[in-house]
């Protein structure tokens, strides 16, 4: 009898140490290397998005879902909205 595969859920599972690189990606309009080198703390930078609009999230690359921007406290986080 042939053994079943393993899902690759099920081997996910196995390697929750596995590092990864998580990216949410703004858009930004009218930024100049300029700007980028004028950056300080308390910095205010135009996105080309509306508050209510929903940023791509990526993991390693790879789009996983949506979010949209939450405060927690005085810390500014992500929701995931939608999975992809």
């Amino acid at each position: 009898m042939a053994q079943a595969e393993p899902k690759a859920s099920d081997l996910l599972d196995t390697m929750p140490w596995l590092p990864c690189t998580l990216t949410l990606e703004i858009p930004v309009v009218r930024f100049t290397i300029g700007d980028l080198l004028s950056l300080q703390k308390g910095s205010i930078v135009e996105t080309a998005c509306h508050h209510t609009s929903d940023l791509p999230l990526r993991v390693n690359q790879l789009l996983i879902g949506w979010t949209e921007f939450d405060v927690i406290g005085d810390r500014l986080a992500v929701r995931i909205t939608e999975q992809a």
